[in-house]
């Protein structure tokens, strides 16, 4: 059995499905990557406020094509859009925000999450490596909550869901919550929690592809 046997979210539909669990009136960081997809599927009527780290608050779905603003970009140097009401600002009242405990969910990209949360996603470790911390150890820490977005297995194979992280840490115990393309997972200082797979792929099979305990 190998991930390949499944069929797996396309990276719209893990950022839906990223999207239906943010509640109304949400203040929400997306980090660089796979995240700032979530913009374009939050549902219609639900109250959601994106924070963007470059000092957006109110940032809206990216900009369509021919519509991009490029004085307009996400933290990931993205066109997006402003809903009515947005606001710019310092880069330092930005991460004042951040660090300071304003934001409900940061979600963020990842290497290795571990089973009780711990995040590594700015660095391999690999020499010559470029370092790209940005700010997510401020995210990391910062939100009320930290869920990450990623695929389940590396191009290798292996999971990036592991007993412990063996790339440099991000943050201690700060995930909640995993949203992959195979399954999502809640993290917790006891281990892995099942809360969903794609269709066909069952908790056993789930634990053989990670290798670790998966609680129901």
């Amino acid at each position: 059995m190998n991930a390949s046997d499944f069929t797996r979210r396309t990276k719209d539909q893990l950022a839906a499905r990223v999207a239906r669990d943010i509640f109304d009136g949400a203040i929400v960081n997306l980090g660089i990557g796979q995240p700032t997809l979530v913009a374009n599927h939050l549902p219609a009527g639900r109250e959601v406020i994106l924070h963007s780290e470059n000092g957006i608050l109110g940032m809206g779905p990216a900009a369509g094509e021919g519509d991009e603003d490029f004085d307009l970009i996400n933290a990931g140097k993205q066109p997006v859009t402003l809903l009515p009401g947005g606001a710019f600002f310092h880069h330092a009242d930005s991460f004042a925000m951040m660090r300071g405990g304003h934001l409900d969910i940061c979600v963020l990209g990842a290497f290795q999450v571990s089973a009780t949360g711990d995040l590594a996603n700015w660095s391999t470790g690999e020499a010559g490596a470029i370092p790209a911390v940005g700010g997510a150890m401020d995210l990391a820490v910062g939100a009320r909550q930290t869920w990450v977005m990623m695929d389940l297995l590396t191009k290798k194979g292996e999971s990036k869901v592991v007993a412990s992280c063996s790339y440099p840490l991000t943050g201690v115990g700060c995930v909640k919550r995993i949203y992959s393309d195979l399954a999502t997972l809640e993290c917790s200082p006891s281990g892995l929690r099942l809360i969903d797979t794609v269709d066909g792929l069952g908790r056993e099979q789930l634990q053989n592809l990670i290798g670790l305990p998966i609680a129901p």
